[in-house]
């Protein structure tokens, strides 16, 4: 027998490690939404009575078994301030398939995240995502964010829709997206040409836009994979967008052109 390589045996880990994982949601509207997607594995149901009367139809379509709990007592493991509104679901990760399956499906751009970590920017980045039809919303599997309860609400729905996959090394997912076509354009505040003219040079490729974290931005390995770096246009000095804002309008640029 061929002993696999360590490389394979570590990564095989990893997956069944993920598939074991599990995540609270919680919100009338993420709850909803998840109870109403076939691909979730949906484990437990918390809900006040109030909350049940509101989701009644989609928690019946499910097939789960609602725990019906006093809102003054919510057993959920959530974390404190957490604002469920009388829902929470335990459910597991969604598993979207390979990237390179996604990535010659549609023609909307791929959106990869370099060290954006919280969960509230991408929600609002998955949300402005399925908008604007992008194929996926990547990032890398260690210093980024994973799926979380805050990260779904902020998503409101985009989670269960728009396919959010973690990669192993993301300049190596880069690169592997350039062999297969892809324009990578990275986001740069500094940078001398603008989205909108990068994005009619690429017009007829798939793209796909690199945003980095705020402040730091991109990291040297994901700015010198890129293909290029390309810049908001701003009207006055201040040119700084929040990266979930910058997202939108980049993806509103690509759209347009």
């Amino acid at each position: 027998m061929v002993k696999k390589p360590k490389w394979v045996v570590e990564k095989e880990q990893a997956r069944r490690d993920a598939g074991r994982e599990t995540v609270w949601l919680f919100g009338l509207h993420a709850v909803r939404d998840a109870l109403a997607n076939p691909r979730r594995e949906k484990l437990r149901l918390v809900v006040t009575k109030n909350a049940l009367d509101r989701l009644g139809d989609h928690v019946t379509a499910a097939g789960i078994a609602p725990e019906e709990a006093d809102p003054r007592r919510f057993p959920a493991p959530l974390d404190p301030g957490s604002v469920h509104q009388g829902a929470a679901l335990e459910v597991r990760a969604l598993d979207w398939g390979p990237l390179d399956r996604i990535a010659v499906d549609g023609t909307g751009p791929i959106v990869a995240l370099d060290r954006v970590t919280d969960p509230h920017n991408v929600g609002a980045v998955l949300r402005s995502a399925e908008v604007f039809g992008a194929r996926a919303v990547i990032a890398p599997a260690r210093g980024a964010c994973p799926e979380t309860g805050a990260l779904a609400k902020t998503a409101s729905g985009a989670l269960e829709r728009q396919p959010y996959l973690r990669v192993g090394n993301l300049s190596d997912t880069l690169r592997a997206l350039q062999a297969m076509g892809y324009v990578c354009l990275g986001l740069d505040g500094a940078a001398e040409v603008e989205i909108g003219a990068a994005a009619r040079r690429a017009a007829g490729r798939p793209v796909c836009l690199v945003l980095g974290a705020e402040g730091p931005g991109l990291r040297a390995r994901t700015r010198e994979t890129c293909d290029q770096l390309v810049r908001i246009g701003a009207a006055g000095g201040f040119g700084s967008l929040n990266v979930s804002n910058a997202a939108a309008v980049a993806l509103y640029a690509l759209a347009a052109s």
